[in-house]
């Protein structure tokens, strides 16, 4: 007999006996869905934070000053915390990043640099326009940190060299400033609107308006607080602050390596810094807290999914018991089969092949189902489902695993029966 036979015969089988063949497969289907469930929803959970961290900048290289100090050092060493947690607030204007420094970087990797974001925040600031009140933070920016936040302009333009040179008194406001204020946000640009800094009032020219995204959850939008973008060096001027920077993040070009460009951003910065006693400059980006996070995730993942295909061995347990059932109810027909010439290998493989196709097929159940609730559940945690074509091959392969294991000792068991004994059989 074929192999295509023993599968014919398998599926008879299974057509006569549906209710017990279902339950049959119950624990694998069960096994299988978990499996396939968890998997999907790990997956679609490491999808969102890897999408969630890229659309911070995950590639992006954040240079900071940091703290030379020793007590700093040797407490934070183990537990992997960046030392500019603890940096001085009161840092000299020779301890900053300065303009020549960053000239000089640029000049030095023009290739491997796309843009270096600099900033200053400044605080926040109230404005009330004919009973209309609007609250605001103000942010000193460069012209590079447009792209690298992703701000969409509506109208007008975006703050550019000559401000920064000029130290120009204008600013970028969103579409939900003027909405809240103005009561409409068709026309900003060519205002002018006070904000108060350091308790003075200075007035602001609007050059730019952009979109407004609102990541929040609440629904009444009025009275939002929003970003107002001055140049980053009218913001150091009105605030007192020192020419330098504390910090800055650099775009790295595409084809760059960002791994070695992070390496050699610190070397470059931390020249500067040989014989400063105080500070040094430290280069990182999100790229380890991804791969840490990821790595933790599917540990976690790994493990549930684990505890989850226990019920694969209760599954298993319940083919090998279903399949004595069934060969001490078919001993007559084996006994048949061999008095007609059939081979203890044959009687072997064709209850093999049957313990293999209720496997199967359980497992073809269970990976659907897997799938549906997969996705229900990272639909309703808000992820998009990613189904995982790994875990799906292994449930298949496994499947065919169990179904070999646990099938063959009552197929060994029914091909050693005495053909004499067998046709006696009541």
């Amino acid at each position: 007999m074929g192999f295509l036979d023993n599968i014919q015969m398998a599926f008879a089988s299974l057509r006569s006996n549906k209710m017990r063949s279902l339950l049959t497969m119950l624990g694998i289907i069960i096994g299988i869905a978990s499996v396939i469930a968890i998997m999907t929803v790990g997956g679609s959970l490491s999808g969102s934070i890897t999408d969630s961290l890229t659309s911070f900048g995950i590639t992006n290289i954040t240079v900071t000053v940091t703290s030379k100090s020793t007590e700093t050092s040797s407490a934070n060493s183990d537990r992997g915390v960046s030392g500019r947690m603890f940096a001085k607030s009161s840092m000299a204007e020779s301890d900053l990043i300065s303009d020549e420094m960053i000239a000089a970087y640029k000049e030095a990797y023009p290739d491997e640099i796309k843009s270096i974001v600099l900033s200053e925040t400044v605080g926040t600031s109230s404005f009330e326009v004919d009973g209309n009140s609007a609250d605001v933070a103000i942010i000193g920016a460069n012209v590079d940190y447009q792209d690298n936040n992703s701000i969409e302009l509506l109208t007008g333009r975006w703050i550019n060299e000559d401000d920064l040179a000029s130290k120009r008194k204008v600013c970028v406001v969103s579409n939900q400033f003027l909405s809240d204020t103005y009561g409409s946000n068709d026309e900003g640009v060519g205002k002018m609107v006070d904000v108060t800094i350091n308790g003075f009032t200075q007035e602001f020219y609007i050059v730019g308006v952009y979109a407004y995204e609102n990541n929040s959850t609440m629904m009444d939008l009025s009275g939002t607080s929003t970003s107002m973008y001055i140049p980053v060096t009218t913001a150091k001027r009105l605030t007192g602050g020192t020419d330098g920077y504390s910090s800055l993040t650099v775009e790295a070009s595409a084809d760059t390596d960002t791994a070695a460009f992070l390496t050699t951003t610190q070397q470059f910065f931390a020249s500067y810094y040989t014989h400063n006693d105080s500070y040094t400059v430290e280069a990182s980006n999100l790229a380890d807290m991804l791969e840490t996070m990821t790595e933790m995730l599917s540990q976690v993942t790994l493990a549930i999914s684990a505890i989850a295909a226990i019920s694969l061995l209760v599954g298993g347990i319940g083919v090998m018991n279903i399949m004595l059932v069934s060969i001490t109810e078919r001993t007559r027909e084996i006994g048949t089969r061999k008095a007609l010439g059939a081979t203890q290998n044959d009687i072997r493989m064709q209850f093999i092949t049957e313990s293999i196709i209720i496997c199967l097929v359980g497992g073809i159940i269970g990976i659907i189902l897997g799938l549906l609730l997969g996705s229900a559940g990272a639909s309703l945690l808000g992820f998009s489902a990613v189904p995982s074509l790994n875990s799906i091959l292994i449930s298949v392969v496994f499947c065919m695993a169990i179904g070999v294991f646990f099938g063959y000792y009552p197929a060994n068991k029914a091909a050693k029966m005495d053909p004499i004994d067998a046709l006696r059989y009541e």
